[in-house]
């Protein structure tokens, strides 16, 4: 049989088999174990926004009423991406580069831009978990490091939870005064040091983050560096260990004082807030950035599945859990918070707050004033690490499974590709462990994804079920699953040409209508801070028609031959298995 053909011996009048060629390089790696790919989706979807944007965004937003958006926002836009994601990996078996070889060939340059989006994440989502390291190893003492004032790092400014609560009882308005978990967070961890630092001044590298840097690197190397087969072990301990100690909070929560309180503010509906069109938006923002389609990485994990694995399935438990987490993550946290308001004597919402500050500041002073405060901390910080490294996994997972299957070559030294993209990774983010690297983190966090990111899929949805084809991908699927899965494919293919682009393209526009900016605390950016933000999206975007001009340059032919032939995919994907295609 000549490279590339393929035979189609007629089995019978409804069945063919089609055989293709074994791959020139090997056979593709699979998960050792079905269980291992789905704590592996299960792990990149879930993260840290999870823990503490879900349960505010789910407040501010009619708290029980918010569930009636974000479910619409789940089955029309979240999930049908989601599952078209897991099924176009399985099938074209490659990652975000290759695949557009076998889509459309014009349209490649959105792999490209998927690794430059997953190279900007990692250069500060890092940091953050090197900030819960920090975290971590400061709570192994008898008592939370952040509880009084008597520290080197506090100022005179500072009062501790108990003398607060005491001015709250005798209604005394203390001003201008700072908590001693703010000031361990910013003097201690981020080494602010007032108004001296910020992003016309970042200042030195703080070593003791850069350190913890290190470390996230080094674990994140060697649960990658032998592909699926390290990276599947690893997310047995990373996946899993975030419910158990959710449970354990949520147990603990719930037995405090004023839990009740702090459950009720999380989940009371105010049905009047449906009527704000920021309310649905919202919803749309929470779902989609929160099982993470068009970051490459369901595509780069489903890739090493096995030909007839049921993606359907998949997509439904892993989402299902992925949105059952963020509820159980805001009743332990809001359970928490409730007890703190109690023992202050004030209402919820004034300890209550959207940015990390929840995790690195409102949530330890909670923790301090448990009894046995070290052991909760530790347990907190341990889940917020797990948390982070598999999201971390995940997104690297999907640079490296890209760049990979475009250069075959450099699979035969993954060890090495590996090590020099975690250099390369940590060199990006060492700018993010200055002293005055937050206001660089909060600057990444608004512009490095969020934005481009929106298009990005959109554009993919797009090609997937207008150039590609909806039919056609319909026929990849039941090659996989048979003509019995999934079922209402009408409702699939409207989502995937009609609802899912429209409600993407309604994001992105919005986006660019109500310009983000970052905020840290009352620091408000310079101008050319948000010059060089708005830059940080375009670079990404800008490969995408860049490359679609550098390929109708190179293909050969008149202009509508060179249309034609740059939209029409130029290989087809290599399965070691046989493919029953359903006629």
């Amino acid at each position: 049989m000549a490279p590339g053909s393929v035979t189609t011996p007629v089995l019978d009048e409804k069945t063919h088999v089609i055989e293709k060629p074994k791959q020139q390089e090997g056979e593709r790696e699979q998960w050792d174990t079905k269980i291992e790919f789905l704590l592996s989706v299960i792990g990149f979807a879930v993260d840290l926004g999870n823990v503490w944007r879900f349960p505010y965004v789910c407040y501010r937003n009619g708290g029980g009423a918010f569930l009636i958006p974000y479910l619409v926002m789940l089955v029309f836009g979240g999930f049908p991406l989601f599952y078209m994601e897991l099924a176009l990996g399985q099938y074209q078996r490659c990652g975000c580069i290759t695949v557009w070889k076998r889509i459309c060939p014009v349209l490649k340059g959105i792999g490209y831009a998927i690794c430059i989006i997953a190279t900007f994440v990692s250069w500060y989502y890092n940091t953050i978990i090197s900030w819960a390291v920090f975290y971590f190893f400061s709570s192994m003492q008898s008592e939370v490091p952040w509880k009084h004032c008597h520290n080197p790092w506090n100022t005179p400014n500072c009062i501790d939870f108990e003398q607060r609560a005491e001015y709250y009882r005798q209604n005394i308005t203390a001003k201008n005064y700072t908590t001693p978990n703010e000031e361990f967070f910013e003097r201690e961890v981020l080494g602010l040091d007032g108004d001296k630092y910020n992003i016309d001044n970042l200042g030195p590298v703080n070593w003791r983050i850069a350190l913890c840097l290190v470390g996230v690197f080094v674990l994140v190397y060697f649960a990658m560096w032998k592909g699926v087969k390290s990276s599947g072990k690893a997310v047995w301990i990373t996946a899993t260990m975030p419910y158990v100690v959710l449970t354990i909070l949520l147990i603990r929560g719930v037995t405090l004082d004023g839990a009740l309180e702090g459950i009720e503010y999380f989940i009371i509906p105010r049905f009047d807030r449906l009527g704000d069109y920021s309310v649905w938006v919202d919803a749309a923002a929470q779902i989609f950035f929160s099982l993470g389609p068009g970051f490459g990485v369901l595509l780069a994990l489903s890739s090493y599945n096995k030909f007839s694995n049921n993606c359907f399935r998949d997509a439904l438990l892993t989402s299902g859990v992925n949105c059952g987490t963020s509820f159980l993550a805001g009743f332990a946290v809001f359970s928490v918070l409730g007890h703190m308001a109690y023992t202050q004597n004030t209402d919820v919402s004034k300890v209550a707050r959207e940015d990390v500050g929840l995790i690195f500041i409102v949530y330890p002073e909670a923790i301090s004033n448990l009894s046995i405060s070290s052991f909760w901390a530790i347990l907190f910080f341990f889940m917020l690490i797990t948390l982070g490294l598999d999201t971390t996994f995940g997104g690297l997972e999907a640079i490296a499974t890209g760049i990979l299957d475009e250069w075959p070559q450099l699979r035969k030294r993954r060890e090495i590709f590996i090590l020099v993209l975690m250099i390369y990774c940590f060199l990006g983010g060492l700018a993010t462990t200055t002293y005055g690297g937050i206001y660089l983190v909060q600057l990444m966090d608004t512009y490095g994804a969020p934005i481009s990111i929106l298009l990005i899929v959109c554009l993919e949805a797009v090609a997937v079920s207008w150039i590609y084809g909806a039919t056609r991908f319909e026929v990849d699927i039941e090659a996989m699953l048979g003509p019995q899965h999934p079922a209402y494919w009408w409702f699939w293919k409207i989502c995937w040409m009609v609802i899912s682009p429209i409600f993407l393209l309604i994001l992105f526009i919005l986006s660019l209508y109500i310009a983000p900016t970052p905020r840290y605390g009352e620091y408000e950016y310079p101008t050319w801070s948000i010059v060089v933000g708005w830059l940080i999206v375009c670079s990404s975007l800008v490969l995408v028609p860049a490359y679609a001009v550098y390929k109708f340059l190179i293909t050969p032919g008149t202009v509508a031959e060179r249309i034609r032939t740059i939209m029409i995919p130029e290989e087809a994907p290599v399965h070691t298995e046989e493919i029953r295609v359903y006629v």
